[in-house]
């Protein structure tokens, strides 16, 4: 079952490039073979729009490069021992935007249990994403940059905001694809179990 989604406010609240349909929303549903569906639409009270896919769980981190804040190359395997939630975002993309103060509060909520990399897809790296982060101030989040889009390929949504969450052995979780609300309850929920864990 395929879940497709919009936002009755503003649509760029949901994801850059996502296709429109039926908004549809609440808890896992089975299909009619009994099985869990692997998608559903999490929708905040701000307005936020996601699809929460549990498709790709058990597989192993993307391993494209992208460079950290001192333009060094990095893996994501470099970050494993302990849970990392990775978003992909650019400076362009309305939703993605929205969700970053989130994103830096979640990484200053949970720093001890938690690594959140958010990684540019800008192309135009640094220079465009530094003045972003300068005016932004963030407490915890650094600019990692991926100008070659390597992560956005390798997760093979093609829509940003996508954000996926690793285990401490590097294997995904979930993935969000769309905004999500990291401040609210549900997000708390999706995450405890692996942070728990980790």
């Amino acid at each position: 079952m395929r879940i497709f989604l919009f936002l009755g406010l503003p649509a760029m609240l949901a994801a850059c490039d996502m296709p429109s349909g039926d908004k549809q929303s609440g808890e896992a549903e089975q299909g009619n073979d009994g099985s869990q569906v692997q998608e559903q639409t999490i929708e905040s009270d701000s307005g936020l729009v996601g699809k929460l896919d549990i498709s790709q769980r058990g597989s192993p981190m993307v391993d494209t490069p992208f460079k950290d804040p001192n333009g060094n190359v990095v893996r994501l395997s470099d970050f494993t021992g302990k849970p990392v939630l990775v978003n992909i975002w650019a400076t362009w993309c309305a939703p993605c935007v929205v969700e970053m103060p989130m994103l830096d509060e979640l990484a200053a909520r949970e720093k001890d249990r938690l690594q959140v990399l958010v990684v540019s897809q800008d192309i135009q790296g640094p220079e465009k994403v530094d003045p972003f982060f300068a005016e932004a101030g963030f407490d915890e989040l650094e600019a990692y940059t991926d100008q070659e889009n390597g992560l956005s390929f390798g997760f093979g949504s093609g829509l940003m905001p996508t954000t996926v969450l690793y285990d401490a052995q590097g294997k995904e979780v979930w993935r969000v694809i769309g905004a999500m609300d990291w401040d609210g309850a549900r997000a708390a929920m999706l995450m405890e179990e692996t942070l728990a864990e980790g």
